[in-house]
């Protein structure tokens, strides 16, 4: 009977009311869940669409295409092998499956990228560290590529730079659980 008498009264329960809504609206995740400024949209199955900022969108556009052209480099490796004779079969396979390596950790790289990854900035460096190698030997030599040096060349130093543009660094602050 005490139970029921306490739930019954109206005058106890606004009381608490008015005094709990001032605390609900004071907590650090409704103004967190509420106010979240990289919500745009919903998609289909009803979770939030993050929307980007431009330069994000570059930086994982210039990985995309580098990814690409990764991707073309392994298949036009696989062909030259299957095609003509290497001087060493086994150092041909493996730099095929290093470029093919190369190719999905860079795609995998822009992925995350777009999701807002803390540790894609320091893969990113890596790569286009080891890519802006390639592209300075590639301006030296017995026969120099200095075309080819500055395709490659161009796009690492712009990624380089984009990684440490403000918006960048502040959507790719997320850590992994």
């Amino acid at each position: 009977m005490g139970f029921a008498r306490s739930t019954a009264s109206a005058k106890s329960t606004s009381n608490r009311l008015s005094y709990r809504r001032t605390q609900i609206n004071g907590f650090v995740w409704d103004i967190a869940v509420s106010n979240s400024p990289n919500v745009a949209e919903f998609d289909n199955e009803g979770s939030p669409r993050p929307r980007h900022h431009g330069l994000v969108l570059l930086l994982a556009g210039v990985l995309f295409l580098e990814a690409t052209a990764l991707a073309a480099a392994t298949v036009y490796l696989v062909v030259e092998l299957m095609v003509d004779r290497p001087d060493s079969f086994v150092s041909a396979v493996a730099l095929t499956v290093c470029v093919a390596i190369a190719a999905v950790w860079v795609g995998t790289i822009a992925v995350n990228t777009l999701r807002g990854r803390a540790w894609i900035r320091g893969a990113a460096i890596v790569v286009q560290v080891l890519i802006a190698a390639v592209a300075l030997g590639s301006f030296q030599g017995v026969l120099p590529r200095a075309d080819i040096g500055w395709l490659l060349l161009i796009p690492a130093i712009a990624v380089m730079v984009l990684l440490f543009t403000k918006p960048v660094l502040a959507e790719t602050s997320r850590r992994d659980a």
